[in-house]
C-alpha cells in the first residue's frame, strides 16, 4: 500500500515539492523499503522517529522539518490524484486561501469506492462542530499559520478535528474544493504514519 501512496506523490503535476516522510513504528521492516524508494528520487527525506509517538505529533514533527511555503499530509494508506497539488494550489494562490480542502472518495482495501465527502467551506468554529467531513489528506495550509498554539495536538484519535478547529478560532476560513483529488482508504488497522 505504502508504495501506491508514495508513487501518488512523486507522480504529482506540481514538481516543486519536498516529501518528508515521517516514519512512526517501532517495527523497522518497511524501512528499508522506504530507503530505496528514497533513492530514486532526491526530493524525499524519511525522518524516523525514536519511538512510537502517533499520528498528531509526527505530523508535526513534519511540519517543523519542512522548507515549503504550504504543509499539505497525506495518510499512509491514501493516495493523491495526479493534479491534485497543482488543481489546489491554483484555487488557493489564485484567491488568496491560506487554507483549503478538498471531496474525495472513499475506497475500501481492494481499492473500490464505497463512498464519497463533499468538500464545503468552513468559517465559523459551530460550522465544523455538526460534522467533519475534512480529510486530512485532502488538506493544504499555509506554513505560517502553524505555531506553538496552532498544531496537531498529543491525543489518540480526531487530533486532525482539533487542529480545523483551532485554525477556525484563529478567524482563518477553511475553504472547501468540490473535486474529487484523493482517496482515503476505509481500513481496519489505519497507519498513523504521514508524508507530508
Amino acid at each position: 500500500i505504502i508504495s501506491t501512496t508514495i508513487n501518488s506523490v512523486i507522480n504529482q503535476s506540481y514538481k516543486n515539492i519536498e516529501i518528508l516522510i515521517i516514519y512512526d513504528d517501532e517495527n523497522y521492516d518497511d524501512l528499508k523499503f522506504l530507503e530505496e524508494i528514497k533513492k530514486k528520487d532526491e526530493r524525499i527525506k524519511i525522518i524516523t522517529n525514536n519511538r512510537k509517538m502517533g499520528a498528531g505529533i509526527s505530523r508535526n514533527i513534519g511540519i517543523f522539518n519542512s522548507k515549503g511555503d504550504y504543509i499539505a499530509f497525506l495518510d499512509a494508506d491514501d493516495i493523491w490524484e495526479t493534479d491534485k497539488l497543482n488543481y489546489q494550489m491554483s484555487f488557493m494562490i489564485q484567491n488568496n486561501y491560506i487554507a483549503s480542502h478538498t471531496s474525495y472518495l472513499i475506497i475500501d482495501e481492494d481499492k473500490k469506492i464505497i463512498g464519497k465527502r463533499v468538500a464545503r467551506s468552513f468559517f465559523q468554529l459551530e460550522d465544523l462542530l455538526k460534522s467533519c467531513d475534512i480529510g486530512t489528506s485532502t488538506v493544504i495550509i499555509k506554513k505560517n499559520v502553524f505555531s506553538d498554539e496552532i498544531k496537531f495536538p498529543c491525543i489518540k484519535t480526531k487530533e486532525d478535528f482539533v487542529l480545523w478547529l483551532r485554525i477556525l478560532k484563529k478567524n482563518i476560513n477553511i475553504y472547501g474544493l468540490n473535486e474529487n483529488l484523493s482517496k482515503w482508504t476505509k481500513s481496519n488497522s489505519s497507519l498513523s504514519s504521514s508524508i507530508i
